[in-house]
């Protein structure tokens, strides 16, 4: 991951596409000089970059051509980001300029920073933890302002604080088993196997806490999945266009116009919903391969998805397909829609059989717009029956911090069943020991170098 401290790096470090303002990073022993090399200052005696200010001027390349009319500045280690002397270059964001300015660092003598490089120079350099170097990725990816702000809390360090008292009660109980194992015939104080199990399980009701706050942040990090199901020309098509705002699905009173599944991003309040509009439903004699194969995978999506929005017909009577998919629904997961109530109604067998079986209904006009908020509130709260609202002061883990926190928390409950069979505290301390390695690897404490990797390598270039 690069050989920090030794070489200095650079990097494009906004986004690719034009912009009005486009930075290049500059981290390693050379990043003022380097810098300092291109930055002609439109100040008379200017005396070089200082520190924490941001200085006016142009670049310029080999030849002396003006490459750029840029502010400049410089933050020296230790009090930088990544620890390192950081020097950075605020451009115009068009991607030529951008280029030809770090081309010319890199003629130099920079190196061009590999994903996640400067956030990893700043870990190692104890800047910030692994949880925290995690949370910068998290924050950039964020799908919405709930997510941004598990993320923020998480880079304030909240888990690495949870993380790291609750190691410290393991590592206090590593210290007692230790002295009972190098001095087992002196008379010291010996925790008792049943204190020691005591113990072991408070952390692990402490870690069992944590994880349970896993899917609730998962569904806030990624967004969770709704799918609109139904027979052919329910509206299915048309309620996604109402939903999105736009012209997204295209919408035939042709049988079968929907034939593979769109998909459109959906923001209720906060919480990101993939709406997912299927192929229509429907029971027809030489249905081509291509339909078939789509309503295979209409089913697929209405098995694991977390909401299910059936569309019915309202202006038509109930038909013996729509009972049969109807009856075939999950009541915790579903939502019969009840679509062109602009138009006159047929009679309401419909809603009279789904509340039979137990399923919510709402009554909607994807044409002209009624019932559509009180569906999305319904949806809302049909998705979060599961994760809940996000708690303010929750750090919840990761994919990769939850299986570490498992992983201590297996430990600890298998110590604790071997504490009631009598093992011998040196046995014990291997559980122990375990248990306090898995934490560790949270924060990097303890992080192998496959574990870097994997992780900064999906970091961009520049962060």
């Amino acid at each position: 991951m690069g050989n920090a401290g030794t070489d200095t790096i650079a990097a494009i470090a906004t986004a690719s596409g034009p912009g009005a303002v486009g930075i290049i990073r500059l981290s390693g022993p050379r990043a003022r000089a380097l810098a300092t090399d291109l930055f002609h200052s439109s100040r008379p005696g200017f005396a070089g970059l200082k520190p924490y200010r941001l200085h006016h001027g142009q670049l310029l390349d080999a030849r002396g051509r003006v490459l750029d009319e840029v502010l400049a500045a410089f933050m020296p280690g230790p009090g930088s980001f990544t620890g390192e002397d950081v020097a950075e270059l605020f451009c115009h964001g068009g991607p030529a300029v951008l280029r030809a300015v770090l081309e010319e660092l890199l003629a130099r003598g920079a190196r061009l920073a590999r994903p996640g490089e400067f956030s990893l120079r700043a870990f190692k350099n104890g800047k910030l933890d692994l949880a925290q170097a995690e949370a910068i990725a998290e924050t950039i990816a964020a799908p919405s302002r709930a997510a941004l702000h598990l993320a923020q809390m998480k880079l304030s360090g909240a888990l690495s604080e949870r993380i790291g008292v609750l190691r410290g009660r393991l590592e206090a109980l590593r210290a007692q088993l230790c002295l009972a194992v190098d001095f087992p015939d002196e008379d010291v104080e010996c925790l008792p196997l049943d204190a020691l199990r005591a113990e072991a399980l408070a952390v692990a009701e402490a870690l069992a806490a944590l994880l349970a706050g896993v899917e609730r942040a998962r569904a806030w990090r990624e967004g969770l999945v709704a799918v609109l199901a139904g027979r052919v020309n329910a509206g299915k098509s048309s309620l996604m266009n109402a939903l999105v705002g736009r012209a997204r699905a295209l919408v035939s009173d042709a049988p079968g116009t929907t034939r593979d599944y769109l998909e459109e991003q959906l923001d209720l309040s906060g919480l990101l919903v993939r709406l997912v509009d299927t192929a229509g439903l429907r029971h027809a004699a030489g249905l081509d391969a291509v339909e078939a194969a789509g309503q295979d995978l209409s089913r697929e999506f209405m098995a694991r998805a977390e909401a299910v929005l059936y569309v019915l017909d309202a202006s038509r009577p109930l038909r013996a397909g729509d009972r049969e998919a109807l009856s075939g629904l999950d009541a915790a997961r579903a939502l019969v829609v009840l679509n062109k109530c602009d138009l006159p109604a047929a009679p309401d067998e419909a809603a009279v059989f789904a509340a039979g079986m137990g399923l919510a209904c709402v009554r909607i006009s994807a044409k002209t717009g009624l019932g559509l908020e009180e569906l999305c509130a319904c949806l809302r709260e049909r998705l979060l029956r599961g994760a809940g609202e996000p708690d303010p002061d929750e750090a919840a883990p990761n994919a990769r911090q939850a299986a570490n926190v498992r992983q201590a928390r297996e430990e600890l409950l298998a110590l604790a069943g071997e504490t009631e069979a009598g093992l011998p505290y040196d046995i014990l301390g291997l559980r122990l020991d375990a248990a306090c390695r898995a934490l560790a690897e949270i924060t990097g404490e303890i992080a192998p170098d496959e574990v870097l990797e994997a992780i900064f390598s999906k970091f961009c270039i520049g962060k």
